[in-house]
């Protein structure tokens, strides 16, 4: 749990971020922060896009468009202008990286998770590292460049979980959040909406650009993912889940994430922790007040 002092000095050390980033003329800038289980960042926006990587630990993103889960590996792209929020769940590492959107052509439009290569995680790790100068060197600004570069070709994922519009079937995927379970069926929804099948699939796939069963696996994939980070059985995780064996879990997984869960996690968790971080490791021209 997050003590009162901690969660205020977070929530000014974030304020002054935000207050700094707005400020700076850099084209890009690279920042860690580590943030302790259940911390929550209120609702903000910035004029920079945001490639936001959870190094250790999974994150939790609001808006308004739906939510999307950060587990470690992945990061998620959030286009300038975006209200968030921000739920850690878990010890989190977070390291990102903040981009003025016309820094390069090809930048994404739109909110999204994606997977981080071995050469970004690198790449963002070494950015955070490098020292502020008021010009940078030749290898900071090599650096900095090849992210740039790398951003639009990271693989998304489908780690998001977009809400609908409608009050209604937005009460029934809440409900769904609450009790996840893989046997929900189209004509389940359709009939507690009164509605028909035609009529609810049509109006689900308007409402959130998914079909109701690929919406289903992404919200059960919310459900385990945060479970399994902390170390449950894969067991444990899929009965919970209502899975009839660990096998049909394990499909799904497979399906939406191309791993096995043990496996997945194994490669997640590969490298060695960085060290803890508050304040620092900024890349600028400008020192942070």
């Amino acid at each position: 749990m997050v003590s009162a002092d901690q969660g205020a000095d977070l929530f000014e050390m974030h304020f002054r971020r935000l207050k700094w980033l707005e400020q700076a003329s850099d084209q890009i800038l690279a920042l860690p922060c580590d943030y302790p289980d259940g911390h929550r960042v209120p609702d903000h926006e910035h004029s920079r896009a945001q490639l936001l990587h959870a190094i250790h630990g999974v994150v939790l993103i609001k808006t308004r468009f739906g939510r999307w889960i950060v587990p470690p590996d992945h990061a998620m792209w959030i286009p300038a202008g975006i209200i968030h929020s921000v739920e850690m769940l878990g010890d989190v590492s977070m390291r990102s990286v903040y981009v003025v959107p016309e820094s390069i052509e090809g930048l994404p439009a739109r909110l999204h998770v994606v997977a981080v290569s071995d050469l970004m995680r690198s790449l963002i790790v070494e950015a955070v590292k490098l020292p502020v100068k008021a010009v940078p060197s030749e290898r900071a600004l090599l650096v900095l460049n090849l992210i740039l570069h790398e951003i639009p070709r990271l693989p998304e994922r489908p780690l998001g979980l977009p809400f609908p519009s409608d009050a209604r079937i937005a009460s029934l995927c809440r409900r769904f959040l609450a009790e996840p379970s893989p046997h929900t069926t189209i004509d389940d929804w359709a009939a507690w909406l009164g509605m028909s099948r035609r009529s609810f699939t049509r109006t689900f796939q308007r409402e959130t650009g998914l079909s109701l069963s690929t919406w289903r696996q992404q919200a059960l994939l919310f459900a385990a993912l945060p479970r399994l980070a902390d170390g449950e059985p894969v067991t444990s995780v899929a009965l919970d889940l209502g899975y009839d064996s660990v096998p049909a879990f394990t499909t799904m997984f497979r399906r939406m994430l191309g791993a096995s869960p043990r496996s997945y996690l194994r490669r997640s968790g590969e490298g060695e922790r960085p060290p803890r971080q508050t304040e620092g490791g900024l890349l600028s021209t400008s020192p942070l007040p």
